[in-house]
């Protein structure tokens, strides 16, 4: 299947949805007085797919990868800052996990994509790309 939009992406709809589920949990009383961890929950939840729509319109495919390794680290962050949530008792056991399995997902779908993205569009690695220029050199001594 040819993806035409970032819309059309499984890793950015579940970023939508992520977002989407920060945003309510912390409109939830529990967090009125923390702004800088609700402040700091809403932009990580809101990076994951704001990177994947930048990524994907940068018509690159190795852009791409680098902004999903960024989505993918602001998956981390989420649910590191989840933690801390359920800590001070600004969410439930209950909310913890879904907004966790959640990221876990998001992650799995960014990962996929970087490998899909690895495998299937001449990517070269800078290791590889070394190799190139080397052996053209080692065939001229």
């Amino acid at each position: 299947m040819k993806v035409s939009r970032f819309e059309d992406l499984d890793a950015w709809k579940v970023g939508r949805e992520l977002a989407n589920l920060i945003y309510a949990y912390t409109r939830e009383d529990s967090f009125f007085k923390d702004y800088g961890l609700k402040d700091q929950m809403q932009r990580a939840a809101v990076s994951v797919m704001n990177n994947i729509a930048e990524g994907f319109e940068r018509g690159s495919n190795k852009d791409f990868a680098k902004f999903l390794f960024i989505a993918r680290g602001s998956t981390g962050e989420v649910r590191s800052m989840l933690y801390l949530a359920l800590d001070q008792k600004y969410i439930k056991e209950k909310q913890f996990k879904e907004a966790y399995n959640l990221c876990v997902r998001e992650a799995q779908l960014c990962w996929g994509l970087i490998k899909h993205l690895q495998k299937h569009s001449g990517w070269k690695t800078g290791f590889q790309i070394a190799l190139m220029m080397l052996i053209p050199a080692l065939s001229r001594l």
